[in-house]
């Protein structure tokens, strides 16, 4: 589904993803992770064509610097970090939009299949009661509820997802991370997500890219990435330890 082939980003003479190569397949979920300034999120602005770079980004064994923007909306869908909006656009309208790549004109008639995708995004993602509400008055993480809304209603293939529980409190990390996986089920399609949490990367990866300084430490399944010898490398600390020290605190609550 996703091919990475020597990906490679550099500002001068900084190289911030260097040589990089894998693959995401039908129903897998892979998990970025690794240290700031490792090149996580680098890595999902070339997929989207935001930053320049050399090497190859195929989807479905389709090159995407040559896809038009509209088609390549039919295969994959990014959510960033951080949203910033400066128009008064209701939450249903702003998940309108993402349905944009499917819209016959402008003054074409709304479509079933539209409708019953958007309304199921606004509800997957426990959006109702604000549906008309603008974006401009909602919380940062209501705001990347809705911008998710507006990528599952676009449905594409792939979704790619930086951070996508930045913001979040801990019952809608939960209710999102357990809606990615049950769309991934349901639909067989795949996700790539940045995440700094090696709790979500061990608990929902089916598989995981650890990254260090632009390079991949290790790539394949999660249980035989996220290893003590693999982390310790990469972020010059016993993280077993630390992770069992951090659980143990509640062990007595």
């Amino acid at each position: 589904m996703l091919d990475i082939q020597n990906l490679t980003v550099q500002y001068g003479s900084l190289k911030i993803v260097d040589n990089l190569s894998f693959s995401v397949r039908p129903q897998e979920w892979l998990m970025v992770v690794g240290p700031n300034g490792a090149g996580k999120s680098t890595i999902v602005s070339a997929i989207a064509q935001g930053v320049p770079y050399s090497g190859r980004v195929l989807i479905d064994s389709r090159d995407v610097s040559k896809m038009k923007p509209k088609i390549a909306a039919k295969y994959f869908g990014v959510l960033t970090q951080n949203h910033s909006v400066g128009y008064s656009f209701t939450v249903e309208e702003v998940v309108r939009l993402g349905r944009y790549a499917f819209s016959k004109g402008m003054f074409s008639p709304r479509d079933k299949v539209n409708e019953e995708k958007i309304e199921n995004a606004i509800r997957m993602t426990g959006m109702e009661s604000f549906r008309k509400q603008s974006v401009l008055t909602l919380s940062g993480g209501e705001l990347q509820r809705t911008f998710l809304a507006q990528l599952l209603a676009q449905d594409p293939q792939l979704l790619i997802l930086d951070e996508p529980t930045n913001h979040l409190d801990l019952v809608y990390q939960k209710q999102i991370f357990e809606l990615i996986k049950r769309w991934i089920s349901d639909t067989g399609r795949a996700v790539v997500s940045v995440v700094h949490d090696l709790n979500l990367a061990k608990a929902y990866g089916t598989h995981t890219l650890l990254l260090d300084r632009g390079r991949a430490v290790s790539f394949g399944e999660t249980g035989g990435v996220l290893t003590a010898a693999h982390l310790n490398s990469v972020y010059s600390m016993d993280v077993y330890a630390w992770m069992r020290r951090m659980l143990s605190q509640w062990d007595n609550a």
